[in-house]
């Protein structure tokens, strides 16, 4: 599969989020405290995000 999602720490040790396609990362999320928000996070983008409007801001 060339897209994924990926559950990291950062330096803070937070757990971030991370949607990587084909070894690039594309978009990450805020820093949780728990891994469960991460996945929560990673759940909530599954579910909303294929109807998700597109919001072109450059004209």
């Amino acid at each position: 599969m060339a897209h994924k999602f990926q559950i990291k720490k950062n330096k803070a040790g937070e757990f971030v989020a991370y949607f990587v396609y084909n070894s690039e990362t594309i978009f990450w999320t805020e820093g949780y405290a728990s891994k469960a928000s991460a996945k929560n996070a990673i759940d909530s983008i599954i579910k909303n995000g294929p109807g998700a409007e597109v919001d072109d801001q450059t004209d």
